[in-house]
């Protein structure tokens, strides 16, 4: 039929002017590359984090899988069966395995995992996007950004440093607000999402890897911190011109000679 033999056509190959795009395309594509449905639930865990009073369940599904058994972290079965919280029994991977056959994942048995596991390994991506709201919340509320300033301005009073130092805070905002606006085009496969990438393939493949071994979580929580930062910055700022106005004659820093001569000058 024709349908069959579309099946078998020849893939062209990418060029190698395009090699690195089409690498990262096709590695993009190969998270759920070979399922039946990558959006289908595939089962829901409570969640590790919530107290007891108000256990939250995550679904999990079919790509969020299919994201856990590829690169970075190849997860075994046992790992898997423990991120999915299947209860430990004697034929509880053979099992797994078959389930995931049904779907078009392969988990061969005895396969080793591909990156060291950590706390955040535990977690499915609903909960690990959940704790870095939760965290982002918490930084943009609770955050002391202006105690913090308030204490570092008092150990940098000294009237002649405080041009350099406010020099310093802007150049340092501006910096953090590229690093910010970077994260913030950061497009990394999460749930049912697949969006169009808009950062160079180089430079998304990492942020990608790095979202993938924390779930989703590494990537707004960056953000959080880097946005208390600048909350800091911001207050600092305001510190300094507190300190500026405290420390003039005439609306001019004491440290201006000139200025000072021309106000001696205008008293006589």
């Amino acid at each position: 039929s024709i349908l069959r033999s579309c099946l078998f056509l020849p893939v062209p190959m990418p060029s190698k002017a395009n090699g690195t795009i089409s690498a990262l395309a096709m590695n993009k594509d190969s998270l759920i590359g070979g399922v039946t449905n990558p959006n289908e639930v595939f089962c829901s865990v409570p969640g590790r984090l919530s107290l007891l009073s108000s256990t939250s369940k995550y679904k999990v599904t079919v790509g969020e899988v299919q994201r856990r058994l590829s690169p970075p972290e190849c997860l075994n079965a046992s790992l898997l069966g423990g991120v999915l919280r299947r209860a430990k029994s004697k034929n509880g991977g053979r099992c797994l395995r078959e389930r995931l056959e049904k779907i078009g994942l392969n988990l061969p048995a005895g396969r080793r995992k591909a990156a060291n596991v950590t706390l955040l390994t535990s977690l499915v991506e609903g909960e690990a996007v959940h704790l870095a709201r939760d965290f982002g919340y918490v930084c943009e509320t609770e955050f002391p950004a202006k105690a913090a300033a308030e204490f570092l301005c008092r150990q940098h009073a000294d009237p002649g440093e405080l041009h350099a130092r406010k020099n310093m805070l802007l150049a340092t905002k501006q910096i953090c607000k590229e690093f910010s606006d970077m994260m913030a085009q950061d497009r990394s496969p999460l749930g049912n999402s697949r969006p169009s990438f808009i950062l160079e393939p180089g430079v998304q493949s990492c942020l990608t890897h790095f979202s993938l071994i924390t779930h989703g979580f590494g990537g707004p929580a960056i953000s959080a911190a880097l946005t208390a930062f600048q909350n800091y910055l911001v207050e600092s700022l305001k510190g300094l011109d507190k300190m500026f106005l405290n420390s003039t004659g005439n609306g001019h820093p004491v440290g201006d000679s000139k200025t000072a001569e021309k106000d001696v000058k205008h008293r006589k």
